[in-house]
């Protein structure tokens, strides 16, 4: 790609996503949507195989059809009560369609559909600012009209959206598709507790956004994009195989890593609130998620695969060459626990 197209397209990309986070009129949110829609497109479509342009097309579709769906809750809502602000929805109508296009747009249940098979159809630097920045200015608007929102159904989105995201990644031997169920079923638990404690949620994003860029990372250092060349990564770069061990543990949720903190943070402020049963059935259906990232873990650190004497040779493969960000992107993965509270108090 032209290295000024790729600039503009960039600039195009931060801009929409900034003038949808920083605007309080409903116009200027929807325009730096479509800026952030449009910006991805030539991203996705930078290999120019067919794979990438059916990706493309399903990725502009289902993100221009909630884009569509907003405007109109906008449009009905700005009929009902004449205001064009934010935070204003009293509309029920109204509220329905917006949370319908948020969902749409987070890639959450029952609209989760896209996610996969655009995530599939993509590189994986496109695909790391696919499940990262491509959420943040969506999720700042349902950060904004939760209160506007129907708890039940958000709800009940968020619980479908875990109980995919672990089901969805059981048979899964694409890399990539494995990490669009991880994010659906992050997406999940952040939209659990949004209603509750919007700070959690931002604390989860956080973390989430460490985490994947860490996975990430990892696998364009490997050049992994299935899960049986990811077993012959011990050879090529042995000391990625920790780093990956403790960051799909993390991911997974378990103690004591960095991911372990907005699950722990969440669970609580459910159960303050007086949901128990809630609580209880995200934190098993989250064992589903965790079996898929064990067994990651496993086949890229536990085990040797059957390999012919070609994969053995060191010379056959470049040298690596790490980005800065590797390591502070591992340790932040890693090691944020103890951090937590200080987490909080900056949120």
């Amino acid at each position: 790609m032209n290295p000024l197209s790729f600039f503009l397209i960039l600039f195009t990309l931060l801009s929409g996503s900034l003038l949808t986070m920083f605007s309080s009129h409903w116009l200027t949110a929807w325009l730096g949507l479509e800026l952030n829609l449009f910006a991805m497109i030539p991203m996705i479509t930078k290999t120019h195989s067919p794979r990438s342009i059916e990706g493309a097309t399903k990725y502009f579709l289902t993100q221009a059809s909630a884009s569509m769906i907003l405007l109109m809750s906008v449009t009905v809502n700005f009929m009902k009560t004449g205001q064009w602000s934010l935070m204003q929805i009293t509309d029920p109508m109204a509220s329905l369609l917006m949370l319908m296009a948020l969902l749409t747009k987070l890639g959450m249940t029952p609209f989760h559909f896209w996610v996969p098979e655009v995530l599939q159809s993509t590189p994986l630097t496109t695909g790391a600012l696919l499940l990262t920045w491509q959420k943040l200015a969506p999720l700042s608007i349902l950060y904004q009209v939760s209160p506007s929102m129907d708890p039940t159904l958000l709800m009940a989105s968020a619980i479908a959206s875990i109980m995919v995201g672990g089901w969805g990644g059981l048979n899964q031997t694409q890399l990539r598709k494995i990490m669009a169920y991880s994010s659906i079923a992050h997406m999940g638990w952040m939209s659990a507790v949004i209603m509750y404690n919007p700070t959690i949620t931002l604390l989860n994003l956080t973390i989430y956004i460490i985490l994947t860029l860490t996975l990430f990372t990892l696998l364009i250092l490997n050049h992994t994009l299935t899960l049986t060349t990811l077993a012959t990564s011990w050879n090529k770069i042995p000391i990625m195989t920790v780093a990956m061990f403790s960051t799909l543990s993390s991911t997974g949720g378990l103690p004591p890593f960095s991911g372990f903190a907005p699950k722990w943070l969440i669970i609580q402020e459910l159960t303050k609130n007086d949901n128990l049963i809630i609580p209880l059935t995200m934190a098993m259906l989250s064992l589903l998620n965790l079996y898929f990232y064990m067994r990651l873990a496993y086949s890229t650190t536990l085990t040797m695969f059957p390999s012919t004497n070609n994969t053995k040779l060191n010379w056959l493969y470049p040298k690596p060459t790490y980005p800065v960000i590797t390591s502070p992107l591992i340790i932040m993965s890693s090691l944020l626990l103890p951090l937590t509270p200080m987490m909080l108090f900056l949120e």
